[in-house]
């Protein structure tokens, strides 16, 4: 190893970072400023700020108490993680996952009930899927409907009320698109992970039914989430959002999409990741077509 691969993973900040899953808290962030830019400024920029602190840290709170129960499991599929790397105790870990829990309530609750109830049910889910006894991600359904229902609904719908104190109709939209979306992620993401998870009996849809057809049931996921926003969305959403970005938008998107399918390999768990991350860049990419197509109207 190098000095500088030495130092990179000795960096605190480095550290952090690879800790809280630079995908998930980059797919947190466009997720709140685009659900901001939805509601045309919401109450000013010092709340967006607060609000996505408050997202951030229940994001790593979620993805760390995963990382604290699966090290085993981590060793085996993702050992580039800091505490499978032996780059971060446990007991630091847990440190930063019970001030990234306790922060972001103590913050809600100044803010009143629903981003109250919608912080703390995502930090309640997050947890149901790793702590036991209950430890939902052992269960493919229960543990793709926890990443499901805090991508989809926690978020979209507690962010923007928050925001704007309703639920306008391309927020509505927004929902039932990240809804088969999240679920291609979730159970996306378990592909290349099959050998730790069969070896550590976590049942997930691989484990069950093989990489090639849990990538036929993400993309047909997908394929329903595009036909959405591109034959129903531009109709249900004629006065709030203009139909020529949706269409064009997820158009393209669907075509990258269908063109990095056909690269997509179960039996290639480094190309594999690859194609995974990609759908992730698909959903970041969600959250400025629909905040530009509210804009352009």
């Amino acid at each position: 190893m190098t000095i500088a691969a030495t130092h990179e993973r000795s960096n605190p900040i480095g550290v952090l970072w690879r800790f809280a899953r630079p995908h998930t808290i980059i797919g947190t962030a466009l997720s709140v400023v685009g659900l901001y830019a939805i509601s045309e400024g919401g109450n000013g920029v010092p709340d967006l700020a607060a609000t996505l602190l408050v997202g951030l840290m229940v994001n790593i709170a979620i993805v760390g108490v995963n990382q604290i129960t699966d090290v085993e499991i981590d060793r085996i599929n993702k050992p580039w993680l800091p505490i499978a790397a032996g780059d971060l105790s446990l007991g630091t870990a847990r440190v930063i996952v019970i001030v990234c829990t306790a922060l972001p309530l103590a913050m809600a609750v100044t803010q009143g009930a629903v981003v109250t109830v919608a912080v703390a049910a995502a930090l309640a889910v997050g947890a149901l899927y790793s702590l036991p006894p209950f430890r939902l991600k052992r269960f493919p359904i229960a543990a793709s409907l926890c990443i499901t229902g805090v991508r989809s609904l926690v978020v979209n719908l507690g962010v923007y009320w928050h925001f704007a104190g309703d639920i306008s109709p391309p927020v509505w939209a927004l929902c039932l698109f990240v809804l088969p979306f999240s679920f291609a992620i979730a159970v996306l993401k378990d592909v290349p992970d099959i050998e730790g998870d069969r070896r550590y009996s976590i049942r997930t849809f691989t484990v069950r039914l093989g990489g090639r057809r849990v990538l036929n049931i993400g993309l047909a996921a997908l394929a329903v989430a595009y036909a959405g926003m591109i034959f129903v969305a531009p109709f249900a959403l004629e006065d709030h959002a203009q139909p020529v970005v949706l269409v064009a938008g997820h158009l393209g998107a669907a075509g990258l999409l269908w063109y990095w399918s056909r690269q997509a390999d179960p039996s290639d768990r480094v190309g594999f990741t690859r194609f995974y991350m990609r759908v992730w860049a698909l959903f970041f990419l969600e959250y400025l077509l629909v905040p530009i197509a509210c804009l352009a109207t």
